[in-house]
């Protein structure tokens, strides 16, 4: 298996350009105004749509982070909720009313009304499969005047939150026509959707109807770009203005003043398959979280640019810690004789074939025998949600659907979960998560979330091992492009680049 080089080479560096030249609008360069506000943004981004980039799916968060499409509610940076296309809600049991934003106009010129939300919150919810935001969430909206009021069958306290999610973005009509959902000219944002280009381009213009703060930059052209080589090439080469997650194997050696690293809520975890084949014996999992050395990789694979795992939760959501106690575990370690074991993993982000390689090392050392699966995620994840894998290596977002962990707590080790890829499901472990979901938002739902952490950490259905931290590039003349650890915005009205 071939690991991605470091360092960069010139010869590679040069090749890796090649690949971003012509790619982006010529807008963004020679033609600027001198004001430093008419030339467009040109966006590296790291996976191409996976989905259409319908909103139902993890592509939402591209919409989102080209500020395209909206939700109901979003959230500040302490994860509160707080008034989007909605200006104000209040709660009566299992039902939650909010009052729809007046004066607001889809990018095909229509009008945000009750029944328009009604429309997208209904095609979500009865969507097959689900958005992951509403796994275990039976949910119904229905209009009223200028209002919403969206019913659940059991008391939610999150559902604010819930509607933060860019997976809930509130789209035109036109979105839903045929079997797929199509963003284009359907959102209510800064910048209109106007083009996309299957796995390769997008572009966006500024929407001058835009309800809020008109946008600085005239749009944004982006270029999908899977290569971590040649999105840090794009950077140094000025072929492109924002560049989304930096390989850690080039961050060291580009200019540090263009690149930001800030700790995210995104943890790389070993899923184990409690279902069938060798993990299913709790005692050879335990030996597979024993077996591993977390500071190694930090050190040897993310050069330092990460931080070693005390739980699923890390350095992002700090109160975590503050709760957390030690884990008793329900099993000791056995001894894997020779057991072979299977373990995928994707080559979308670039450390994970390296981390990978080195999980092998230690496990092996450990007394398994371990192959390797890496592929492309869209080619891998079936697979991996099939639980065909014994183990399988992701780079997990905790609370990047509603800025609540809770959420994907239920998503991954929940019996139901929608994301289950360890196949797991423990009564004990059920009733925790539960505890943790109907918990009302403050210290106490805190506390019940690290207690469910807890719960499946002691059945070791995963092995978390570091905490990534967001690695950016921004071009010497961008301005205000967003630093966002939850990874929800990237170009906002104030972005623009001089």
């Amino acid at each position: 298996m071939r690991l991605p080089a470091r360092p960069l080479s010139l010869t590679a560096a040069a090749a890796a350009s090649v690949l971003l030249t012509g790619c982006f609008s010529s807008a963004g360069s020679d033609d600027a105004s001198a004001s430093g506000e008419g030339k467009r943004i040109r966006v590296a981004m790291l996976q191409p749509p996976r989905s259409g980039l319908s909103p139902l799916s993890d592509d939402a968060f591209k919409l989102s982070r080209w500020s395209t499409a909206e939700t109901l509610v979003k959230l500040d940076a302490e994860g509160n909720a707080q008034p989007a296309l909605a200006t104000e809600w209040t709660q009566s049991g299992k039902s939650w009313t909010f009052t729809i934003r007046d004066g607001v106009t889809f990018h095909d010129g229509t009008e945000l009304t009750a029944e328009a939300v009604v429309n997208s919150l209904t095609k979500a919810a009865t969507a097959s499969p689900k958005p992951r935001i509403l796994d275990g969430v039976d949910l119904t909206a229905k209009a009223d005047g200028d209002k919403v009021t969206v019913t659940t069958a059991v008391e939610d306290p999150l559902v604010p939150q819930r509607l933060s999610s860019p997976q809930l973005s509130i789209l035109a009509a036109k979105a839903y026509k045929g079997k797929a959902v199509n963003p284009v000219d359907a959102g209510t944002g800064p910048f209109e959707l106007t083009k996309v280009n299957g796995a390769v381009s997008a572009s966006l213009d500024r929407y001058d109807g835009y309800w809020g703060k008109k946008a600085k930059a005239p749009g944004i052209d982006v270029k999908f770009v899977p290569d971590g080589t040649a999105r840090a090439a794009a950077l140094r080469s000025g072929e492109a203005d924002i560049v989304e997650a930096i390989p850690v194997s080039q961050a060291a050696v580009l200019d540090q003043d263009l690149i930001t690293e800030v700790p995210m809520p995104r943890t790389n975890t070993l899923y184990l398959n409690t279902e069938k084949g060798v993990f299913k014996d709790a005692s050879l999992r335990a030996a597979a979280r024993e077996a591993i050395d977390a500071e190694s990789i930090v050190k040897g694979v993310y050069e330092g640019r990460a931080d070693v795992a005390e739980g699923l939760l890390g350095p992002a959501l700090p109160w975590a810690s503050e709760l957390r106690t030690p884990v008793t575990r329900a099993a000791e370690a056995g001894e894997p004789n020779g057991r072979t074991i299977t373990i995928g993993t994707y080559t979308d982000r670039s450390e994970m074939p390296e981390v990978a390689a080195t999980l092998q090392q230690q496990l092996q050392k450990a007394g398994f025998k371990v192959k390797l699966d890496v592929r492309e995620y869209a080619n891998i994840e079936s697979d991996a949600m099939a639980g065909k894998f014994d183990a399988f290596i992701l780079s997990r977002a905790t609370v990047l659907d509603s800025g609540d962990p809770a959420a994907y707590l239920y998503s991954d080790f929940a019996s139901d979960g929608g994301f289950n890829l360890s196949q797991f499901a423990d009564k004990e472990v059920d009733k925790a998560l539960k505890k943790a979901a109907d918990t009302p938002v403050g210290d106490a739902r805190r506390k019940a979330i690290i207690e469910a952490e807890a719960a499946v950490l002691a059945k070791d259905a995963a092995v978390p091992m570091l905490h990534e931290r967001v690695i950016q590039g921004d071009a010497a003349g961008v301005v205000d492009a967003a630093h966002d650890p939850s990874e929800r915005e990237l170009v906002t009205v104030d972005t623009y680049v001089k």
